[in-house]
């Protein structure tokens, strides 16, 4: 490509792709790359010449910054091994080579998060004024508190001045998002929050309603006895529902791919195969499932309640033994394990001591002991039927 200027100057560029550019972003767990999940065998052969890789720089701004001193790299071994945290983004790349290999087209991957980050940082100055209950954080930013960071990527908007708003109006065809742990203490709040973002980044990138992939927060912690309630499970939620209710988004569960002892896990390669199933199916017209059972309906008969699902059409399935995870309550609001059994494509759940059954949670917790999946081998979103105030509700 050579572009012409005054007085007979010129630049070519060679070696240029067209194809579709997604944005990956979030904290740790979209930063963690290559070398930190061990993916050795998958780092030597990847090789893939219509495969780009570009990482922003970690940068913390007040103003959105125009541009950044950013470099598109083949995707190569090499390549692969560059990042902060272990290489390029793993999940970014499990992604984009999943794309490649159902589409042959290039795929261009702009990686660009920060480990341990919150939403807020991520959304514009202008989105968050619109949310009262970000009114406390955002005076935060004009009064930094002393002794004050100037690094600190917590505070409001900076990494969309840094990270995000370099790369406007970048023509991506959609992104990508792992983020949620560093949000989970105001999980209720997410649930504006995040759509809040994904809006705000759609209006600044200027391509349209851009499809929108957010990987729900993997399985943590040493799992607890009885059922209780969960700031982590409250923040699955508030992920689950912008990926229903927003436009064009969709959600990759990771329930069941975490690891009790790390918050890092190692498997990115089937995160970024689920999020890469749902751009298969949502924006290339691929006729591939790309969620597991998501709670639809409940009815009450008879001491128990029956659960329906959509994506359910392939069946249900409880992996390895009985169905578990599965709590259910009465009027006075106290969980209780119960039993579950799968009827058809529902789950018919039970307990002797709950008589008159109102509610039923699924997975409700931080690291839960659940196995309900899909014929297509995907779990079950975590729910819960009622609609009872949660321990995050009201925390700003």
């Amino acid at each position: 490509m050579t572009i012409s200027g005054d007085e007979n100057q010129t630049i070519t560029i060679s070696d240029v792709l067209v194809g579709d550019v997604w944005l990956c972003s979030g904290q740790s767990n979209m930063e963690m790359g290559m070398s930190a999940c061990e993916a050795t065998e998958d780092i030597v052969t990847g090789n893939f010449p219509l495969i780009r890789l570009l990482t922003v720089p970690r940068r913390v701004e007040k103003l959105p910054a125009d541009t950044a001193d950013l470099r598109w790299l083949r995707c190569t071994p090499e390549a692969l091994k560059q990042g902060v945290f272990g290489g390029f983004s793993a999940a970014s790349f499990y992604f984009g080579r999943q794309l490649y290999r159902e589409l042959k087209v290039p795929i261009g991957l702009i990686h660009s998060s920060w480990g341990g980050t919150v939403a807020e940082a991520w959304t514009s100055l202008e989105a968050l004024e619109k949310m009262e209950s970000m009114k406390e954080r955002l005076a935060v930013l004009s009064n930094p508190p002393q002794p004050s960071t100037p690094a600190n990527p917590n505070i409001t908007t900076v990494l969309y001045n840094g990270m995000i708003a370099p790369l406007l109006p970048f023509a991506i065809k959609g992104a990508i998002w792992y983020q949620g742990e560093s949000n989970a203490g105001r999980a209720c709040q997410y649930r504006e929050l995040l759509p809040t973002m994904i809006n705000d980044w759609r209006k600044h990138f200027g391509v349209g309603e851009f499809p929108f992939y957010i990987v729900q927060l993997a399985a943590f912690n040493a799992r607890e006895p009885q059922p209780r309630e969960n700031d982590w499970a409250e923040l699955r939620e508030a992920q689950a529902l912008t990926a229903r209710n927003l436009g064009n988004c969709g959600l990759a569960v990771a329930i069941d791919i975490g690891d009790g002892k790390d918050i890092h896990p190692k498997n990115k390669r089937d995160v970024g195969v689920r999020l890469a199933l749902n751009a298969l199916a949502r924006n290339y017209g691929q006729k591939v499932e790309c969620s597991g059972p998501w709670y639809r309906s409940m009815k009450v008969k008879d001491g128990a309640i029956r659960l329906s699902f959509d994506h359910a059409r392939s069946g249900l399935v409880a992996r390895s033994v009985a169905l578990k995870g599965f709590a259910i309550a009465g009027e006075d609001k106290k969980f209780v394990w119960a039993d579950a059994r799968i009827d058809g494509k529902t789950v018919v759940v039970a307990s002797p001591q709950i008589p008159k059954p109102v509610a039923v949670r699924y997975a409700w917790d931080t690291n839960p002991d659940c196995n309900l999946y899909n014929g297509a081998g995907l779990p079950a979103v975590p729910f819960r039927t009622d609609d009872w105030p949660g321990i995050t509700k009201g925390r700003h």
